[in-house]
Order: C-alpha cells, then structure tokens, then sequence
C-alpha cells in the first residue's frame, strides 16, 4: 500500500510566504522607479489594483471561495481604503517628494507603529526578542537612510516628509484591521475584497490613468502590471496567509528585511553600487529580523507538540473554512 505523501509542516509555509512576500515587495521599489516616471501617483495606484483585482478574481474565481463572511468586512473595508488605495496613492506621490534616504527612513516606521497598535488593540504582546529586533532593524535601515540621502542635490519637501509619515500610518492601520478580519474570511477573500475595495477608492483617477496609458512607454506600462500581478495579488495573499498564523508585530518586524533586499536588487539589476555604509545598514536589517523572529529551543519544541500546534485563526461557527 502506498504511503499518502506528508504534507509540509505549517512553520516551513509561514516562512515560505513571508519570505516570498518580503522578496516581492522589495522587487515593488525597482519597478516604482520606472513606472512612476510615466504615470502620476494615482494613475498608477489604480492602473496597479486593477491588474491586482483582476488576477485576484480568477484566483477566487477559480476556488469558488465567494463574499467575505459579515464578520471580516470592516476589516476589509477599512484596510482597502486605507492601506491598498490611501497607502499607494501616498506612496507614489511621496516618492516624487523625497529623497531615497528620507523616504526609507519615515516609511520603516510602520513596523514600529504596527507592533504598537497590534499590542494596544489586539491585545498582543511585546516581547523583548521583538522590541530588541526592532530597535536593531531601524537602527540598520536610519543607516541605508543616511547612506542613500541625496544631499544637496535631494528633494525633500514638508508634504513629502508628511506624505510618508501617512503612508507608515496607513501601512500599520490596515495590517491590524486585516489581522481580526482573518478570523472570519480566508487569506483570499481578505486580499481580494481590499483590493477591489482600495480600487474602487482609487477611481477618482480614471481620467488620469486614461490620458496617461497611451503616452506611457511600454516598460512603464509592464513594470505597473507587474506591480499589480507579484507584489499586490500574489504578495498580498501570501502576506495574509502569514498573517493569519503569526502576531502582526512579529510580522510587521519582518519588512524590516526590505530595504536590505532593495539594496542588493538595485545593485544586481539597476547596477546601482552600494556604498558600505548602505551594506552595513542592509546587514542591521537582517540580523534584527533573525533576532524578532528567533525562538529558543524549548518553545519550537512546544510548539512542534500535537498537544500545541502553530497559532490559527479563530474559525467562525457561521461559515465553513477553506483551507488557504
């Protein structure tokens, strides 16, 4: 008889998608840069959630996983207005603002205003492993901050300066709205209707991204569907995956890993050389997020046991889950 091949174990799946999600969402800033010069903040906002939905319908499509259950669509609602539509208009606009450095540095405090506000409203702890990894992550990317600033030659600007600090601030607002959401709906259902909801948002810009489509390049126009297909459909989907099955500040801790990415994809794609200061930044980064995300022997031991498996969402006895 045939032995049923052993299914992954669910720590090895959290990690896969947190990694996949991390590497995607670098690879949004070396896109950005291209597609921002052709198209305007919002245009490209929505021209990037409508290859998003668009994919991300098929996929719900194709899993017969229908509307969100009543239960997640505030969360729904309110990460889709703030975080999928808010987050990206902000951030394009933002970037036209504000030198590299300035920009990296206000957007990683999203992160930090994430594990504050998961600890305030969901009641989640603040362990000295996470605040420890924090405080080292930002300290690495204040350094590929400093090390990326343009001087004289930058840009910055008060709106820029305030357009960032919205986007850390949305970014963090709609990880903690999704983090209950996920109690009631799937990872899928979650990604999809944000998405579809921060587009509708976003459809004040119709006429922009109308006029703007046909004088855009052809390498801007595919770096902004790209942006919409890995790093909004399917990062987004892998992230709440993850989020679903693991606290929103640990998880939050874990971008702290991008700017590092984006320093070696700009070297390696863009050709762009890092000075050693931005290496060693890059490396703060990484070893905060390995101390966040560190446990000791005694607690993956536990955790392996059948007695305490891997933290899940709450199932809600109204509906029937999928598996994601």
């Amino acid at each position: 008889m045939k032995t049923p091949p052993r299914a992954l174990p669910p720590g090895l799946l959290t990690g896969g998608a947190v990694c996949f999600t991390v590497f995607a969402w670098a690879s949004a800033f070396v896109s950005i840069r291209s597609a921002a010069a052709a198209y305007s903040p919002g245009a490209l906002a929505l021209g990037r959630l409508l290859a998003a939905s668009l994919v991300l319908v098929v996929l719900l499509l194709l899993r017969r996983e229908g509307l969100p259950p009543r239960g997640a669509r505030r969360g729904v609602l309110l990460s889709g207005v703030v975080w999928f539509g808010g987050y990206m208009v902000a951030l394009n606009w933002g970037e036209r603002l504000v030198d590299a450095g300035t920009a990296s540095l206000l957007v990683n405090t999203g992160p930090i205003l994430m594990a504050l506000l998961a600890a305030r409203l969901l009641g989640e702890a603040l362990p000295p492993r996470l605040l420890m990894g924090t405080a080292i992550s930002f300290a690495g990317a204040v350094v590929v901050g400093l090390s990326m600033s343009s001087g004289s030659g930058g840009s910055t600007s008060v709106l820029g300066v305030a357009l960032y600090l919205l986007a850390a601030v949305a970014y963090a607002t709609g990880v903690v709205a999704q983090k209950p959401a996920l109690s009631y709906g799937t990872p899928l259902q979650v990604t999809t209707f944000s998405c579809l909801t921060g587009a509708v948002a976003c459809l004040p810009f119709t006429g922009q991204l109308a006029a703007e489509i046909p004088r855009a390049p052809l390498s801007a126009t595919l770096n902004m569907i790209y942006l919409g297909v890995v790093p909004t459909a399917l990062a987004f989907t892998t992230w709440t995956y993850a989020l679903a099955r693991t606290p929103a500040g640990k998880l939050g801790a874990t971008t702290y890993a991008v700017p590092a990415i984006v320093v070696l994809l700009s070297w390696f794609v863009l050709d762009e050389v890092p000075a050693w200061l931005t290496l060693l930044g890059g490396l703060l980064c990484l070893i905060g997020v390995a101390i966040s995300r560190y446990r000791p022997r005694a607690e993956r031991d536990a955790a392996g046991r059948p007695d305490a498996p891997e933290p899940r969402p709450v199932d809600s006895p109204t509906r029937q889950r999928t598996s994601p």
